[in-house]
């Protein structure tokens, strides 16, 4: 498929990432006005609630648009979100009838806020990148134990906070947490030293469920897909992480990018995940290609300095897929709600420069990451970290925007009385 050329020129732009091809869902506001539902369509943001409010849009058991959030149109299922797109498609094709009516209704990016799209239920963050997996139990476990004995066989997982997700643009403040040096015989409480990113996809669940689900029907219960960092404090984590794995340590922030993609338009870039060496069990196998082909990088800019792209990787990188994940996920009979988010886990690649945390790419620390006027191997205060996304079409692309947040200093000693 190539461009779908629309009226709004700015669309048009091949290197642009919001062509007629694309129509993420986001929530904006202009001034003191209050969030609304909208979809960025070139350098513009397109009121869809007000589309509803007129009458251009109309969707089965509406309104849906009326509220400062996507969950309603996520949960009403995927006929509703086709005959969205095929709506909005219409109205901001080239040559539609409906311009007149629709012009208005555009608002420039560069002068809107733009909020969180959506409410998230429950948080799931995945540990499911194969290389990333390898490099951090090599440097924790050696290379012939680099991977737990049922990480090729099952998608490993755990619950993470809700109310820890964050849009981008939002500051992250560094965090206190206990941790414990290889020569101190107690631990001691402290700003984490070792401050890092995970560069990830999350998965948006549109459709809820009660039981187990095969990955086809995971599949189709997807909305979307968004730019995700789980920041992460790596000495955190290696105190308290035995025996059950991160908790205060991955409960800082979880960055997401301001828009949804979504999975209709991810679709001409569908890709397979990789050759199993162990196979998997029946209920994970998939139907048919659940990857998407989508280029990522991190880039990181030190307060006053320029940014620096510190890595470069794919989703397609990814050992098990968001419909595999949320497959496993309902085995327990554990229900998903609308709005329900899956972290995919860091994605890296074979080679240093692929490397999606900062963890990785100095090697624990000890092989400095060249940046603008100087060198990192964790990050510093004031550091913005910058993740992006797009998929790669026949003369347009599909862009996520961007995903950052800028780490600010640890508070004071909360508990200095």
């Amino acid at each position: 498929m190539g461009l779908i050329r629309s009226w709004v020129e700015s669309a048009n732009a091949a290197e642009g990432p919001f062509p007629l091809n694309n129509l993420p869902c986001g929530v904006f506001s202009v001034g003191q006005d209050e969030p609304r539902c909208g979809v960025a369509i070139g350098d513009f943001v397109l009121d869809v609630a007000g589309l509803e409010e007129e009458g251009l849009l109309q969707l089965e058991g509406g309104p849906l648009l009326d509220v400062p959030f996507w969950n309603e149109v996520m949960g009403a299922g995927p006929a509703v979100w086709a005959a969205l797109r095929d709506r909005l498609t219409a109205l901001l094709a080239e040559g539609s009838a409906e311009r007149g009516a629709v012009e208005p209704l555009l608002h420039p990016l560069a002068g809107v806020a733009l909020h969180m799209p959506f409410l998230v239920s429950e948080y799931t963050d995945f540990y499911a990148g194969r290389h990333h997996a390898t490099n951090v139990g090599t440097m924790f476990r050696g290379a012939e134990n680099a991977l737990p004995p049922n990480w090729l066989h099952i998608p490993i997982g755990y619950n993470g906070r809700a109310s820890s997700v964050v849009v981008s643009g939002t500051p992250v403040r560094r965090p206190w947490g206990q941790v414990k040096g290889p020569d101190h015989a107690m631990p001691f409480f402290q700003p984490s030293r070792r401050f890092d990113i995970e560069l990830e996809m999350g998965a948006v669940v549109g459709v809820p469920s009660e039981g187990p689900v095969t990955v086809a029907e995971a599949d189709a219960m997807i909305f979307g897909y968004v730019l995700l960092n789980d920041w992460s404090a790596r000495d955190i984590q290696a105190w308290e992480y035995q025996p059950l794995g991160p908790f205060q340590a991955k409960a800082t922030a979880t960055t997401i990018s301001s828009w949804i993609v979504t999975k209709a338009a991810l679709e001409p870039f569908r890709v397979p995940t990789p050759p199993r060496e162990v196979p998997l069990l029946p209920y994970l196998h998939e139907p048919g290609p659940m990857l998407y082909d989508i280029a990522l990088e991190v880039a990181l800019q030190p307060e006053g300095g320029a940014e620096t792209v510190i890595a470069r990787t794919n989703y397609a990188q990814m050992y098990y897929s968001a419909a595999q994940q949320l497959a496993h996920h309902t085995t327990s009979g554990c229900a998903m709600n609308t709005g329900d988010l899956l972290g995919s886990g860091t994605i890296s690649g074979p080679v240093r420069e692929s490397r999606g945390s900062l963890l990785e790419l100095s090697w624990g620390g000890k092989e400095p990451v060249a940046i603008d006027g100087g060198t990192r191997t964790f990050i510093e205060d004031n550091d913005t970290l910058i993740l992006r996304g797009e998929c790669r079409g026949e003369g347009y692309r599909i862009g996520f925007g961007d995903c950052a947040g800028t780490v600010i200093p640890a508070l004071a000693d909360p508990y200095a009385r």
